[in-house]
């Protein structure tokens, strides 16, 4: 059988190929021969993915929240992606920059509306009971989503609103990591002490956190847009709603499920990892913004009030 000039084109490509690598192509054809086809519970590792849902009890809803929580991280590994090729793009094109943080926005925006299956999905006694089952383990400790944070913004963003004022933009991220945010909320009410799962965290994910502040300090979201001495119309919206997806609507529908079951007294609130939600994801008491300089007066003013 003769060969068609394509076949024969890619059979010197590949040849090539394994030639720069003093390799030889012939060896790679044969072992073609002995290769299974691909699969798509194989690519996709569905067996591995579907066993990886281990409940600590036998209340049916615990397994929807097991689920649910590995899907977000899954998006957050998305995000991450999307941030760290931004991050890394060697002469950075407005067009690039603006398709990356729409995906960002994308995946965001299908998390928040996802989440009416935290809010309405389960049943507020069958909660209660299995999230007594997981102290003290807390959503709080999502370190995917605090690396979000750090790839986002000047780390001096991401230091309690009470502290910014004793740093400067270069202050070292050691000294900024100790006043980070959301420390705040994994402290005891009464002593100020920090909870287990704050401890925990730290020990787990802290000299991580620490690198990437430094790893990314000139190259995260936003000194990459400060790059563009005309950033496009269209880039700017699309760095607003990720300001907005990340600090105003993914607390707040965070809000509206500890809200359904957990009530509303702190001091009562036994099945949170020790968090103290109501300060913790509330926007307009912890003002956290990303991009300050792309938002008038008006729109800083309401942050947090209208979504």
């Amino acid at each position: 059988m003769e060969l068609k000039p394509e076949i024969l084109s890619l059979l010197k490509q590949l040849e090539e190929k394994y030639a720069a690598t003093g390799q030889d192509m012939q060896s790679y054809l044969e072992g073609l021969l002995y290769t299974d086809y691909v699969t798509y519970w194989d690519y996709i590792q569905t067996d591995t993915l579907l066993s990886l849902q281990k409940p600590k009890t036998h209340i049916p809803d615990e397994e929807i929240f097991i689920m649910y929580h590995q899907v977000t991280e899954l998006y957050f590994k998305l995000i991450l992606h999307e941030m760290k090729q931004v991050a890394r793009k060697e002469n950075l094109e407005d067009a690039f920059m603006i398709a990356r943080v729409t995906r960002m926005n994308r995946y965001f925006e299908t998390l928040t509306q996802s989440f009416a299956i935290m809010i309405d999905g389960m049943e507020v006694e069958q909660f209660l009971k299995f999230r007594m089952a997981l102290l003290p383990a807390s959503g709080f400790q999502s370190a995917q989503y605090r690396m979000i944070e750090i790839l986002s913004t000047d780390f001096i963003r991401l230091v309690g609103k009470d502290f910014r004022g004793d740093y400067s933009e270069d202050a070292s991220i050691v000294s900024m990591y100790e006043k980070i945010y959301w420390k705040a909320g994994a402290t005891e009410l009464a002593s100020g002490r920090k909870t287990h799962t704050l401890i925990q965290f730290e020990q787990k994910y802290g000299e991580t956190f620490v690198g990437l502040g430094e790893e990314f300090r000139s190259n995260n979201l936003w000194r990459r847009y400060q790059e563009f001495k005309n950033p496009s119309q269209e880039l700017t919206t699309a760095m607003k709603e990720f300001d907005m997806n990340v600090n105003v609507r993914w607390p707040m529908v965070h809000m509206k499920s500890a809200a359904r079951y957990l009530r509303k007294n702190p001091e009562d609130i036994k099945a949170t990892g020790g968090t103290n939600w109501q300060k913790y994801l509330s926007p307009p008491i912890q003002r956290r913004i990303f991009y300050p300089e792309l938002w008038n007066e008006a729109e800083l003013e309401n942050w947090g009030r209208t979504p």
